[in-house]
């Protein structure tokens, strides 16, 4: 589109044009939360079964993971615009990487006994325990936001249209994902609420957010990232909840089982997802001059 078109359209139409040619990331509706919640869930239960069940060990899995992660990001970037496949995949792939890490750096070789993970490549883990790893990740991602401050870019979702504000947005997730792991696990293995009273604690914050989100002196923006940071605590002690044995309070689904049955929901609404855009986009391009 020559400038000289672009000064003939209204600016109304100008700015919509600019909007969908560079939209990178999805809107925030109540499909964005499910699909959150299930991305990070599978995350959480695909993550123990490449470190625990396939007995990998929490190393090599999160070498592995990461590795994931960076190609399916770099695809992410390269994208022109908002593939709805695309940025799922990532998030699922930073939650899933984010799992090993947490348990890379929280857990020691007590914990791969108790599965079994006897051989493995390389440490089997930290163990510097849940409070000091988040502590740590918290520190971690107050920093990334610090720096994406002073950065100039905004926090919004819907206006990250450059390639380093979507950097930033990328790392932030890496690391939240990563942190939610570590309280997800603390609530469910350390705080003596057990998996459904952690993801019941996590499920009545997230009320208290969406609750503020009609107080006017409460930035959306604020609320937005509290509650992309609290859905993955709740992802992981779900996930635990459907993996876990019965003597442990769980419904004994397994890794296998949970993930396949967690896969197939995602799959499912990132076909949605991905017609929706896509008639979004036909209806944007059919719209008159």
């Amino acid at each position: 589109m020559t400038n000289a078109l672009v000064d003939e359209l209204p600016e109304s139409r100008v700015a919509h044009l600019k909007h969908s040619a560079v939209k990178k990331l999805p809107e925030v509706t109540l499909a964005f939360w499910i699909m959150k919640i299930a991305a990070t869930t599978l995350g959480e239960t695909a993550g123990d079964m490449f470190s625990m069940t396939l007995k990998i060990g929490y190393f090599l899995s999160t070498i592995s993971l990461f590795a994931i992660f960076l190609v399916t990001l770099v695809t992410q970037m390269k994208s022109r615009r908002y593939n709805p496949l695309f940025y799922w995949t990532v998030i699922l792939s930073t939650s899933t990487a984010g799992t090993t890490i947490s348990d890379f750096m929280n857990r020691d070789q007590s914990f791969l006994d108790k599965v079994g993970v006897t051989n493995q490549f390389g440490p089997a883990g930290l163990g510097i325990g849940y409070p000091t790893g988040a502590a740590i990740l918290i520190s971690i991602l107050v920093a990334i936001f610090a720096y994406w401050k002073l950065s100039g870019h905004t926090f919004k979702i819907t206006e990250i249209h450059s390639f380093k504000g979507e950097a930033l947005f990328w790392s932030a997730i890496l690391v939240s994902n990563t942190l939610g792991t570590s309280l997800g696990d603390f609530l469910s293995d350390s705080s003596g609420l057990g998996y459904l009273g952690g993801a019941a604690l996590i499920s009545a914050l997230l009320l208290v957010l969406f609750a503020l989100m009609y107080v006017p002196k409460v930035s959306n923006t604020l609320l937005f990232w509290l509650a992309f940071v609290l859905t993955r605590p709740l992802g992981a002690t779900v996930g635990d909840f459907l993996t876990k044995s019965h003597a442990k309070g769980g419904l004994a689904f397994g890794t296998y089982g949970a993930s396949a049955v967690l896969m197939a929901v995602l799959l499912v609404l990132m076909a949605q997802a991905s017609v929706k855009e896509r008639r979004q986009q036909q209806r944007t391009a059919l719209q008159p001059a």
